[in-house]
């Protein structure tokens, strides 16, 4: 698991503590027993403590050195609910705010925002938009951070190497759309936005070993093509390089430009880019949902995320289709990356 080398490191320096959400999954107990086997990190399981004990026992999971902690029991309950109605700053009133701190990815989230935990992993039976709500709401974004976005770091191993790409957004924005004040002003375009998820994935990639060369992709080249997709992605090149001067980024491309050097060489022969991408940014959530799904299935890789990108500390989400494998390697990448 070369790939896991910095966060394990980072496990091992550092002590954190990751809160499960679904306390009472077979797959998060399976994980939680193989993590404290190996004594990566803390645990806190949220659920009914005999509910929780009875399903590990079921399992055959020994999860006794994990912290279970049940919203409904929870001593400090109400000064969360304090917190959150202060957080929300009137837009909950405190009675809906302990109805939302009652279901466990609301409770969850805030015991990393108190400091109770360092990072949460969730999904497993909530929906994406369950795990990410709470942490717009509790956690907040990021200075700087106008959204929340996502990528999949991809692994394999061909030939005895090691190959590493990144895609970015597969899981949460659906699409792009000029952003408007209530004057009907743009205060941030669809082609900021796309940059910004740009900008992110590549900070992503190089956490994970990836020297980001960035593809920003549409079924277009360099203007070969149009409508659709093409000038936002093109737009986003442009505003990305605002962002980041630094950062190896170019497009429109369509994915073959990006990736064969055969095709690069005819289509953008002068990109520092096409022809050896390996960070994809895709216009639509569409698009980037189908092609790692491609490249996991048909090009033997192994997807890890969606890791969530923006936000104060680390969240995840997992897919309601895990299994405890994912669960252990996602547990490792979402405490791994907390400070």
């Amino acid at each position: 698991m070369g790939m896991f080398d910095k966060l394990l490191a980072n496990l091992k320096n550092s002590r954190k503590t990751i809160v499960f959400t679904e306390g009472t999954d077979a797959r998060i107990l399976e994980a939680t027993d193989r993590l404290l086997k190996e004594d990566l990190m803390d645990v806190i399981l949220c659920g009914n403590v005999e509910a929780v004990n009875a399903a590990a026992k079921a399992g055959n999971f020994n999860v006794a050195k994990a912290t279970v902690i049940d919203p409904l029991t929870y001593p400090e309950f109400d000064a969360m609910v304090k917190t959150m109605y202060e957080l929300r700053k009137g837009k909950m009133t405190e009675e809906e705010c302990a109805k939302s701190l009652a279901k466990s990815n609301y409770f969850g989230t805030m015991l990393v925002k108190m400091g109770k935990a360092n990072a949460l992993l969730g999904g497993a039976t909530y929906s994406t938009a369950d795990t990410v709500r709470p942490a717009l709401q509790i956690v907040k974004t990021k200075k700087g951070a106008n959204l929340v976005s996502s990528s999949f770091i991809l692994f394999r191993t061909k030939d005895g190497v090691e190959e590493k790409i990144a895609m970015g957004d597969c899981a949460i924005n659906i699409s792009y759309a000029d952003k408007l004040d209530k004057d009907g002003n743009v205060i941030l375009t669809a082609a900021q936005q796309l940059a910004e998820v740009a900008v992110e994935t590549a900070k992503t990639a190089d956490y994970f070993g990836i020297d980001p060369k960035v593809a920003v992709l549409s079924f277009s080249t360099y203007g070969s093509g149009k409508g659709g997709t093409v000038q936002l992605s093109h737009d986003a090149v442009i505003e990305a390089r605002k962002l980041n001067p630094e950062l190896v980024i170019d497009g429109e491309f369509q994915f073959d430009a990006a990736v064969s050097p055969v095709v690069a060489k005819t289509k953008c022969p002068d990109s520092k880019v096409a022809g050896q991408a390996n960070t994809f940014i895709f216009p639509l959530i569409e698009a980037g949902n189908i092609g790692y799904k491609i490249a996991q299935r048909l090009g033997g890789y192994e997807a890890y995320g969606p890791i969530l990108q923006g936000l104060n500390a680390p969240i995840n989400d997992l897919s309601r289709g895990c299994n405890a494998d994912e669960v252990y390697k996602m547990a490792i990448i979402t405490a791994g990356m907390a400070e």
